[in-house]
């Protein structure tokens, strides 16, 4: 199943552009489900169909899906229900761990939203839709602003690296021991149920990482080209890459007329030219196809005024392989080193941080961060550099005679 994932800086527009890149899919005749994450009234006002404000449980955190046009369904993601759903089962689950610390279980109406509700659900949602994959032809979500999506999309990766250095694979043997330690603590221990939710988390983000890094998986960026806006854009952008998420798209909306008689509004055209321009140039040049939705003078409102914005929302084919875009240069022979190339386009030299810390490379970009396992090559070299060029990161390596095989 294609999976389209629209976003971009807050107020760009970013639900009008799922709607529209839903519409026009489903009037090409595939079977589309519109999923969005924004709980005002925004979508109900573009989709013109008021959609359930919750629903679902933990497996499907949204309600029944909203037929909104003859092959558009769509639904909205229920954050609060599938909080709820996740606490009752981790206390369930957890009952012998709350005795041990003291504690008593919340009731139920005293589970409210907690930070980081929202980004479970979306991710909960993704795994969920792909599952009942065989309903649809295309999933479009219409995701969070752009700097809160990089993390949502990071979020599987960190949470399972967490999960494994709190529980290693090690606990099996205590696990085996846990009866004993009973006896000779006295005190009960985290029962079976403990362990077997972990895995089965374990197993859950495994599933949504395997949707985010599929071949048909790509990210929509939706910007109203502006000075502001193309600094978020490209933060966002160097972000995205960071993940080794693809970019099938960027959508310039709400761009204003350009001969209007109206000075006021002529410059204001005029800026966003300029900006417009800009973000051509960067994206063109890496190959990103570059889409224009014009200003329709008012906000969009139903699918009449979604139609006018479809032909040029159109959801177009994944481009490239999807998995690891990274590669280690070899130039051994040359000049005695490996490159290790990580392609980061809009990153700025500045806001790059590099710590290497044992077989890992932590790298950061602006406000995002990830930790990227080392190739088995590059594990028994030496940083000696990194440079920023032509909109990729370079970390030079020089092989450790302490570790290098020899040759004879």
């Amino acid at each position: 199943m294609r999976t389209v994932l629209v976003t971009g800086p807050g107020g760009a527009g970013r639900t009008t552009v799922a709607a529209a890149t839903a519409l026009a899919a489903a009037r090409a005749g595939r079977r589309v489900l519109l999923l969005t994450c924004d709980r005002g009234p925004a979508p109900d006002a573009v989709l013109g169909t008021a959609l359930p404000a919750e629903g679902g449980d933990a497996g499907t955190p949204w309600a029944p899906p909203v037929q909104a046009a003859p092959g558009l369904w769509a639904a909205r993601v229920g954050t609060g229900e599938h909080f709820r759903a996740l606490a009752r089962d981790l206390q369930d689950r957890g009952t012998s761990l709350f005795d041990l610390l003291g504690a008593a279980p919340l009731d139920p109406e005293e589970l409210t939203e907690l930070p980081g509700a929202e980004q479970l659900a979306v991710l909960a949602a993704l795994r969920a839709a792909h599952a009942d994959a065989s309903s649809w032809d295309l999933l479009v979500v219409d995701m969070p602003p752009a700097h809160e999506t990089v993390r949502l999309l990071a979020l599987p990766e960190q949470l399972d690296r967490y999960l494994r250095r709190l529980l290693p694979p090690e606990r099996q043997a205590a696990r085996a021991l846990r009866p004993m330690l009973a006896q000779l603590a006295g005190v009960p221990m985290p029962t079976q149920k403990v362990y077997e939710t972990v895995e089965r988390w374990q197993h859950e983000l495994a599933a949504v990482r395997r949707v985010i890094e599929a071949d048909g998986t790509t990210v929509r960026l939706v910007a109203e080209p502006g000075p502001f806006g193309n600094d978020v854009l490209r933060t966002a952008r160097a972000g995205l890459a960071l993940q080794g998420c693809r970019i099938d798209s960027l959508v310039a909306n709400r761009l204003l007329p350009t001969d209007s008689a109206d000075p006021w509004l002529a410059a204001l055209a005029d800026e966003q030219r300029t900006a417009h321009r800009q973000l051509c140039d960067e994206f063109l040049a890496d190959g990103v196809t570059v889409r224009d939705l014009p200003h329709l003078g008012r906000a969009p409102r139903g699918t009449g005024d979604l139609a006018a914005l479809a032909a040029g929302a159109a959801p177009t084919e994944a481009s490239g392989p999807a998995g690891d875009p990274w590669t280690v240069e070899d130039r051994l022979a040359d000049d005695g080193m490996l490159i290790w190339r990580l392609p980061l386009p809009g990153a700025d030299r500045d806001g790059l941080g590099l710590v290497r810390r044992g077989d890992e490379l932590v790298v950061g970009v602006g406000p995002f961060r990830r930790v990227l396992p080392l190739p088995s090559a590059l594990r028994r070299c030496g940083v000696a550099g990194a440079g920023l060029r032509d909109g990729a990161l370079c970390v030079r390596f020089i092989p450790d005679p302490g570790l290098w095989p020899r040759t004879p």
